[in-house]
């Protein structure tokens, strides 16, 4: 299979607080010098506790960070040159998102959708995540559970090649967390998608990853 994202040696460094400096160390070491690469159609896990780089190391794939030193490309492209091409190709959803609370679901779905050039077909992006129902709600009106799988279905909006979770299950009861799994997992099989996530929780990744 083809490999559509390739990470090498990636390391990413913060400067440390003059007070928290020891031993000479002037950076804190958030990536040591990761290597992976991704095949299309997959499911791929990154498992590890909070404070692991999990999180940053997508950032830094996604284009939301740049890394210290190393090589990342995704579709063929480079993530530093070319990240605005890579942005228009993938779909994001973040450990913790924000929304306007007085929008429905179905406006915010479509202005999602035109920030990309696209129209967004809401009832199917609802329908995938079983929030048809919800389509006239409020997301402030919305449960934990819900708001999650809706997180989802925004994420899909410019039917992405690549589909980036970041701690998808996070926060969600045992129920919730199991049906945010038969979502993702359907959408792999239904589509071939690509799918990287993240996660602290083993379960997700016996569940889910191929590797």
């Amino acid at each position: 299979m083809q490999n559509v994202i390739e990470v090498t040696d990636l390391k990413k460094l913060y400067p440390l607080p003059r007070q928290d400096r020891k031993n000479g160390e002037q950076f804190f070491k958030a990536i040591k010098g990761t290597n992976f690469a991704v095949e299309q159609g997959e499911i791929f896990g990154i498992l590890g506790p909070n404070g692991a780089g999990k999180t940053t190391t997508l950032e830094i794939i996604e284009g939301l960070k740049q890394q210290t030193s190393g090589q990342v490309t995704i579709l063929g492209l480079d993530n530093l040159l070319d990240t605005l091409v890579i942005k228009q190709r993938i779909g994001v959803q973040l450990q913790s998102s924000d929304y306007v609370p007085e929008m429905t679901l179905n406006e915010l779905l479509k202005l999602f959708a035109g920030l990309y050039g696209y129209e967004a077909d809401v009832d199917k992006l609802l329908g995938f995540v079983n929030l048809e129902s919800k389509k006239h709600a409020r997301v402030k009106d919305l449960s934990g559970g819900q708001k999650q799988r809706f997180t989802l279905a925004s994420s899909l909006v410019n039917d992405p090649e690549i589909l980036f979770l970041d701690e998808p299950t996070i926060g969600l009861d045992l129920v919730a967390q199991q049906k945010m799994r038969d979502f993702i997992y359907e959408y792999n099989r239904k589509y071939q998608a690509t799918i990287l996530l993240t996660s602290h929780n083993m379960n997700d990744l016996v569940d889910l990853a191929r590797r």
